[in-house]
């Protein structure tokens, strides 16, 4: 029968380690840190880059490339998947909806941008307002009696 006088610990379980509390633990005294030093004492840990004095990893090796904290980045939608619908008015909001710009992640905020990137020429009449324009993009749009309306 199971009392609270022969109850013990379930199977497979072990005392954690009870650093610092007397020589006859095992591991009084210094506790497993050694003698002094800086990895002796509390808080005492050196970063992950530290390599012992020798000139680091990310100083060693040499830097490359720029990254312009100014760089717009587009949504971007060729003219040529506008050629098969048949819808003639487009606009932000009505392009997220279709699915033919990307409404979620990272670029959901971004602005958008109408490309050409047409082999064939694009001869549907569309009225589109975006945030901007390739100038071949602008000028096939026009030249179908479209319009192109900066946002």
């Amino acid at each position: 029968m199971l009392t609270l006088s022969n109850i013990g610990r379930p199977a497979g379980r072990k005392n954690k380690k009870r650093l610092g509390k007397g020589q006859g633990s095992g591991w009084g005294h210094q506790a497993g840190r050694g003698h002094k030093g800086k990895k002796a004492r509390a808080g005492g840990n050196v970063s992950p880059a530290f390599e012992g004095g020798q000139m680091p990893m990310h100083r060693r090796l040499p830097k490359r490339g720029f990254k312009n904290i100014f760089r717009v980045g587009y949504r971007a939608l060729n003219l040529e998947r506008l050629q098969g619908l048949e819808e003639t008015e487009f606009d932000v909001s009505t392009l997220e909806k279709m699915g033919l710009i990307p409404c979620k992640g990272k670029k959901a905020m971004a602005p958008v941008k109408i490309l050409a990137g047409t082999k064939e020429e694009f001869t549907k009449t569309v009225n589109i307002k975006a945030h901007a324009f390739s100038e071949r993009a602008k000028e096939l749009i026009e030249k179908n009696g479209g319009k192109a309306e900066v946002v």
